[in-house]
C-alpha cells in the first residue's frame, strides 16, 4: 500500500506540474504592435519584456482540399508542381532543369538522464511539435522532380538517395559532384546531371555540431564553384545551456573546394537558414532567426548580407547594440562596437527560412524583378500568429533593400487558427516559376506570371576604383629636393 501511495503521489504531482506548465504556456503576451511595424530597414524595437514561460500559439497544420490553394499576388498564378512528399524541406534545381527536394525531420534524440524536469520539458515540447506538423521520423531521402513535358508539374517523382543520409538539408551541385548537408557532416557524391540515382560511397568533407535545437544545414556555392558555405543554427535560445555546447554553431561556416579547408566566416547569427549570393555584388546574404522569450513583439527575425568576419551579436545583443541582459555568459568586450545592425527587419517570429534574389529569365513580373523572395515559416509563440506565408522584398538599384514586405502567396493560415501549411524553401525552376515547399502540407508549389516574358535579370554593379585626391609623392624625393637645394644656397654664399 505504501509503494501504491507514493505512486498515486508522484502521479498526482506530475499532472499539477504538466498541468501548471499547460496553463503558463496558454497565457503569453499579445502583441502591441503589427508585424509591418517590427519589418523594414528601421523596425519598431519595443522594450523588452523578459518572460518566464515562452508565448504559445500554434496554427494546427489540417492540410489542403483537394483542388485548393494558396492565394497568390494580383497578375500570378500557383499550381501543384509535386505533392504527396514526406515533410519536403530545401530545394536545390540542377542545371538540367531536374528539381532536387530532401524530405527530412530532426535527428532523433539521444537518451539523457536530464531529470524529472527534463523529462516534463522534452514531453511538453513533444506535443508541441507534434502539434506543429513537425514530429516524427525523418524521411531521410532525396528525391528529384522531373517536368520532362515542361507543363509545370513533375511528372516525375524519384527517391535517388537515401543511404547514408542522417536528416539532411543543404544541397549544391558542381562540376559532376553532389555535396549534401546532414545535420553532423558535409557529404560529396559523385553524379552526373540526369542520373536517376546517387551511386557510391560519399566524401566527407567536414564534421558539423550536431543536431541542436536548431538541425538544419543550410549550403550554398559560390557562382566560381570555389568556397561552400554551410549554415548552422544554436542549440539554445540565448546560451542558457552553457556557451561550450555552442562551440561551432551560431555561425556560417566557409569551406574551400580548391584545398579542402574550412573556416568561421561569420559569426552572432542564432539560426541563419537561407543563403544567396546578392546579383549587383556577389556578397553573401542570409535569413536568420532571433530569439524568443521577450514577447510577441521581440525580436524581428532578418535578411542581411553576410562580408567576411561579421559579428551579429548573439546571443548577447541584437540589432547592434540592445543588450539582452538574461544571458548569464560573459560578454566579450567591445562586442557593440563591431556588431553589425541587420539590412532589413523580417518580422517578429516568423521564422524566415528560405530565399532567393530575382534571377535573370524568371518569370514573376516586372513588379518582382529587382528583389529577394523569403519563406516565413510561421510562429509558434506570437499572438497573434505571424509568417505563414512568402514576401517579396523589393531592393534598390544599388542592391539596398527598401521598403515593406510584399504578400507573394498567402492563405495558409485559417480563420479557426488551423493553418493549411507551412512555407518552407523556395528555389527557381528551369522555366523561370518560382517553387515553394510547404512541409506540412507535403506539397512543392509553383508561381508564376504566365503572361510575362523571361525577366533580364539583376545588372551587377561596376566602377572604377576611387582615385586618390592628390598625387602621392615618396617622402624620401621631397627630402633629397630640399637637402640639395639648401647645400647649393650654402655653396653660393
Amino acid at each position: 500500500m505504501a509503494f501504491l501511495r507514493k505512486l498515486a503521489i508522484a502521479l498526482v504531482v506530475f499532472v499539477l506540474v504538466v498541468g501548471a506548465a499547460l496553463f503558463f504556456l496558454s497565457r503569453g503576451d499579445t502583441a502591441d504592435l503589427s508585424v509591418e511595424a517590427v519589418a523594414g530597414t528601421d523596425p519598431t524595437l519595443q522594450e523588452p519584456e523578459p518572460e518566464s514561460f515562452p508565448t504559445v500559439q500554434i496554427a494546427e497544420p489540417v492540410g489542403w482540399e483537394e483542388g485548393d490553394a494558396p492565394v497568390p499576388a494580383e497578375g500570378l498564378s500557383v499550381n501543384r508542381f509535386a505533392e504527396g512528399l514526406d515533410h519536403p524541406r530545401v530545394l536545390y534545381s540542377l542545371p538540367n532543369g531536374d528539381v532536387l527536394v530532401t524530405l527530412t525531420r530532426a535527428p532523433a534524440k539521444e537518451g539523457g538522464n536530464d531529470g524529472i524536469m527534463g523529462t516534463i520539458r522534452g514531453w511538453i515540447e513533444g506535443l508541441l511539435f507534434a502539434r506543429a506538423g513537425a514530429a516524427g521520423e525523418s524521411a531521410n531521402q532525396i528525391v528529384l522532380l522531373r517536368d520532362a513535358d515542361g507543363d509545370g508539374v513533375a511528372e516525375i517523382q524519384r527517391v535517388i538517395r537515401s543511404e547514408g543520409l542522417d536528416s539532411p538539408s543543404g544541397m549544391s551541385w558542381h562540376d559532376g559532384t553532389l555535396y549534401v548537408a546532414n545535420h553532423d557532416e558535409v557529404l560529396a557524391f559523385d553524379y552526373e546531371l540526369g542520373d536517376d540515382q546517387v551511386t557510391g560511397d560519399p566524401r566527407k568533407l567536414m564534421d558539423l555540431p550536431a543536431g541542436g535545437g536548431h538541425w538544419m544545414r543550410n549550403m550554398e556555392i559560390n557562382p566560381e564553384g570555389t568556397l561552400m558555405y554551410i549554415a548552422v543554427g544554436s542549440v539554445s535560445n540565448i546560451g542558457e545551456s552553457g556557451m561550450a555546447v555552442e562551440e561551432g554553431r551560431a555561425m556560417i561556416w566557409e569551406y574551400n573546394l580548391e584545398d579542402d579547408t574550412a573556416r568561421q566566416f561569420a559569426a552572432g547569427l542564432r539560426n541563419p537558414n537561407g543563403l544567396d549570393f546578392s546579383p549587383w555584388n556577389g556578397e553573401l546574404w542570409t535569413t536568420v532567426n532571433e530569439r524568443d522569450m521577450l514577447g510577441s513583439d521581440l525580436v524581428p527575425d532578418y535578411l542581411t548580407n553576410v562580408p567576411v568576419g561579421a559579428q551579429y551579436g548573439w546571443p548577447w545583443v541584437y540589432y547592434k547594440d540592445t543588450i539582452d541582459r538574461r544571458v548569464e555568459a560573459p560578454m566579450p568586450r567591445f562586442l557593440t562596437e563591431y556588431t553589425r545592425y541587420p539590412e532589413y527587419a523580417l518580422g517578429p517570429h516568423v521564422a524566415a527560412l528560405g530565399f532567393v534574389f530575382t534571377k535573370e529569365g524568371h518569370r514573376m513580373g516586372e513588379k518582382f524583378d529587382s528583389g529577394a523572395f523569403v519563406a516565413r515559416h510561421g510562429s509558434w509563440n506570437r499572438k497573434p500568429p505571424s509568417g505563414y506565408d512568402m514576401v517579396y522584398v523589393d531592393f534598390d538599384e544599388r542592391g539596398n533593400p527598401q521598403g515593406a514586405p510584399v504578400p507573394v502567396l498567402g492563405g495558409f493560415l485559417k480563420e479557426d487558427g488551423t493553418t493549411k501549411g507551412r512555407p518552407t524553401w523556395v528555389e527557381w525552376a528551369g522555366d523561370g516559376s518560382l517553387l515553394m515547399s510547404d512541409d506540412t502540407a507535403g506539397i512543392i508549389w509553383r508561381v508564376l506570371d504566365s503572361g510575362a516574358e523571361p525577366g533580364s535579370g539583376i545588372e551587377r554593379l561596376r566602377g572604377e576604383p576611387l582615385r586618390p585626391q592628390r598625387e602621392l609623392v615618396d617622402p624620401r624625393a621631397s627630402f633629397e629636393e630640399d637637402y640639395l637645394r639648401n647645400q647649393a644656397g650654402q655653396q653660393v654664399d
